[in-house]
């Protein structure tokens, strides 16, 4: 071999080994920084990160901006369409009057009264169709008799009606179908709120285990803060959801003049968001737990249902018993009922101020005790694939 070639050959060899200590170097350098990344980003930062995206992965989706926008039209359109309704004016019943008819009948606004002569004039009418019925003097107690066509004016009849005076002993502060109503507004926008997003946990944590996309997850951040970081994410978007339908109510009672209901609702609409956080937290505590117990889509209903359970049980515990003074008492003092029930107490002013206080106490420590039973059923079930994980077996799982 000459000895340009083996000078050639020595230089290659020196630019390679030069060339592959410098990528040793730069590999090391880049795992060096990346590895201190890592560090940075701890259990809070990793969280931020994936509420972050589970936020954006929402509020981006053209179905949660549509329906949003869809149900705050509903509420702001039901408020105004019942306010018109309500004060519309009913027609006045088109009536024919003959002479002496008492002044308090013909004077009422429900009755468009048409001065006639005689009966016969007054009967000719009912039969054109002119008016629905003639009022005609007799010899009777009340002073006329009615006379219709085929078959006696209903409405007609109860506005003529006497009405004997009422005096209730223990009259009730509010009707039952305000109870019934303000019962269903707050116990909807709750169940929905959490129905909606638990569902949206739960489904995003199972095709995340089906794709095995969590393994990856995992190698990044802890469980505990994958976790918390769905809870917080969804729980930023429900009570943001809770918050826009609270303000399109104010705003549609405010437009409609309603501002008497407005004022009742200001105080029991405060302590209803702060009860809301907490338990909104409760149950996508639940939901995500359960939906850690499985690992295909088909199998979410056994998990599913039993969360569904204890949101709407409560529910239709305020909505039915709302009228029992002893019920709707116990049921605010229950972690899942209480963000429903104890706003209802606090706007028809059934409970002292003490109540709410008491109440979200328990609700904030029974929130952060099912938080650490299913962070471990969270921790301790997400890795496992194929058959669903019993309650047990997760619990015991080291």
């Amino acid at each position: 071999m000459s000895d340009s070639s083996i000078r050639t050959s020595n230089s290659v060899g020196t630019t390679s080994g030069s060339a592959t200590g410098t990528a040793n170097r730069t590999g090391g350098n880049r795992r060096s920084s990346t590895g201190s990344n890592q560090e940075r980003v701890g259990t809070w930062g990793a969280t931020l990160l994936v509420a972050e995206r589970e936020i954006l992965s929402q509020v981006r989706s053209k179905a949660f901006i549509i329906s949003t926008v869809i149900t705050l039209a509903l509420v702001i359109g039901g408020i105004v369409l019942s306010s018109v309704l309500g004060n519309r004016a009913v027609d006045a019943t088109p009536v024919a009057v003959v002479g002496s008819v008492p002044a308090e009948v013909t004077d009422s606004d429900a009755l468009d009264v048409t001065a006639v002569a005689g009966r016969a004039e007054a009967e000719e009418l009912v039969r054109a169709g002119d008016v629905d019925a003639a009022l005609v003097p007799d010899g009777s107690a009340i002073g006329f008799s009615l006379i219709a066509l085929d078959e006696a004016p209903e409405g007609l009849v109860s506005a003529l009606s006497v009405s004997p005076t009422v005096e209730l002993l223990d009259a009730a502060e509010t009707t039952s179908g305000l109870r019934t109503l303000i019962g269903l507004a707050f116990g909807l926008v709750f169940m929905l709120a959490v129905i909606g997003s638990g569902a949206t946990i739960m489904q995003n944590t199972v095709q995340e285990k089906q794709s095995r996309i969590v393994e990856i997850l995992l190698a990044a951040v802890p469980a505990r803060a994958l976790l918390a970081g769905k809870i917080l994410g969804n729980s930023v978007i429900g009570v943001g959801t809770a918050a826009a339908i609270s303000a399109a109510a104010a705003l549609g009672l405010a437009v409609t003049g309603q501002t008497e209901l407005l004022d009742l609702l200001s105080a029991p609409l405060i302590w209803f968001v702060v009860f809301f956080v907490f338990g909104f937290v409760l149950v996508a505590s639940v939901f995500a737990a359960g939906a850690a117990l499985v690992s295909r889509q088909e199998d979410t209903g056994a998990v599913m249902t039993p969360a569904m359970m204890l949101v709407m049980i409560p529910y239709f515990g305020v909505v039915f018993f709302g009228d029992n003074a002893l019920v709707m008492t116990i049921l605010s003092y229950i972690p899942f009922s209480a963000p429903v029930a104890m706003p209802v107490r606090l706007f028809f002013g059934e409970a002292e101020w003490w109540e709410p206080v008491l109440s979200l106490g328990l609700l904030v420590a029974a929130t952060a005790a099912v938080m650490l039973v299913a962070s471990k059923i969270y921790t301790n079930s997400l890795l496992r694939m194929g058959s669903r994980v019993s309650l047990r077996e997760a619990l015991k799982a080291s």
